[in-house]
């Protein structure tokens, strides 16, 4: 039987549904494999909030300029660890293509090319989770019903123009790209086109060292 180990970069600006996906993605048959047991499986982000002691502080994706060298070197590091551990499952709950973004937004300008050169032949691929303009409130209204920081969700529009960079970004990219629509909110759905988008690359097996 041939090995399952995915390797799968969760995008896309807020109330896109992409940590519901990533922890779905990580118990689902056609990704990972049936379980009949609940064992360990990495789930990695750069949305961890690392830099800095309190909630909702800055980590890889928000960083400071002086705290530019611990990002890159986290980001070197992170690669590292794929390549050590590359016959295995990842599912990445945003990274670069998020920090690029964002930093771009604060007028700093970052090109992540060399990482993207050693995750391409590891088979990472990268699904950018999206969602039409118009459901965003609704999504909003739901998410506000649990967020601990609610004002994070105050301004719709700066989530808008996010996902507008991140298509621009997710187009240059040179991993394999699924945009995804998550605007129906039906998690089983999207893991199975995921699934399907998967299993024709070839992405759900393991490349031979």
């Amino acid at each position: 039987m041939d090995k399952l180990c995915p390797k799968i970069i969760l995008e896309g600006t807020r109330l896109t549904h992409k940590t519901d996906l990533a922890f779905a993605l990580n118990d689902h048959p056609r990704i990972v494999g049936p379980r009949k047991y609940r064992y360990h499986s990495p789930l990695v982000s750069a949305e961890w909030c690392a830099f800095t002691p309190w909630p909702w502080g800055r980590g890889l994706i928000n960083f400071e300029p002086e705290e530019e060298a611990l990002a890159l070197e986290t980001y070197a590091t992170w690669v590292r660890l794929f390549e050590l551990q590359c016959h295995y499952s990842w599912i990445v709950d945003r990274f670069h293509l998020s920090t690029i973004a964002y930093q771009r937004s604060v007028g700093r300008d970052y090109d992540f090319g060399w990482l993207e050169e050693r995750l391409q032949p590891l088979g990472f691929h990268l699904v950018l989770c999206t969602r039409r303009p118009e459901t965003f409130a609704a999504a909003r209204a739901e998410r506000l019903t649990v967020s601990g920081k609610p004002s994070q969700y105050d301004d719709l529009d700066l989530f808008i123009r996010e996902q507008d960079v991140l298509r621009e970004l997710a187009a240059a990219s040179r991993l394999p790209v699924l945009d995804l629509d998550v605007s129906d909110g039906d998690i089983d759905g999207a893991c199975g086109r995921v699934a399907d988008w998967m299993t024709t690359t070839g992405g759900l097996w393991c490349r031979q060292a």
